[in-house]
């Protein structure tokens, strides 16, 4: 341990001191935080501090206490930002919209008449494609599976079945299927 700095006189001076202060900041970080990895991190972290606001440091101030509360305040923002992190988790882990619960199944199970009949008219190709991504949610990759075709033959027989079904249900939905898609900002 340090006990004794004489202090740094400009600013490769600060960063040699600072160096040197560095065995004994590992040492704080790690009774504050018990545990390695940590400890490296937080006396990481009071290091880039101290070097980023080294012109706030007074000449002739004591160095030693200066990084010392650089330290502390870092392994207070380490400890806040874990807490948020695991709350944050915890939300997520009990929130029905959360990504890590399965979304629920669709709630529309069946179709009104005039779709359905559109979509019983469709060949069995197109039909099955159109059903499998577009009313079970499957993705490509699981109908293909499903119906063992290659992935391009579903998106192909997709466009084309819901061209057809669009056509099918009359002249407003044709003309929205034949339209590019247009992304809302």
């Amino acid at each position: 341990m340090l006990h004794t700095t004489t202090p740094p006189r400009g600013p490769s001076e600060l960063r040699a001191t600072l160096a040197a202060l560095r065995p004994e900041l590992y040492g704080r970080a790690l009774r504050l935080a018990r545990c390695r990895a940590a400890a490296e991190d937080i006396v990481q972290e009071t290091m880039l501090r101290a070097l980023r606001f080294e012109a706030q440091y007074r000449e002739g101030t004591n160095l030693r206490a200066w990084v010392g509360k650089i330290l502390h305040s870092v392994f207070l923002t380490c400890c806040r930002r874990a807490r948020r992190e695991r709350r944050a988790l915890q939300g997520l882990g009990s929130d029905p919209c959360g990504w890590t619960s399965r979304d629920a199944p669709p709630m529309a199970c069946s179709l009104s008449p005039r779709p359905a009949r559109a979509l019983a008219d469709l060949p069995e190709g197109y039909r099955r494609a159109v059903e499998l991504v577009d009313l079970q949610d499957l993705s490509y990759g699981q109908a293909a599976t499903r119906l063992r075709v290659p992935l391009g033959t579903i998106m192909s027989r997709l466009h084309r079945g819901r061209r057809l079904l669009a056509q099918a249900l009359g002249p407003d939905a044709a003309r929205l299927a034949s339209e590019p898609a247009v992304l809302a900002a």
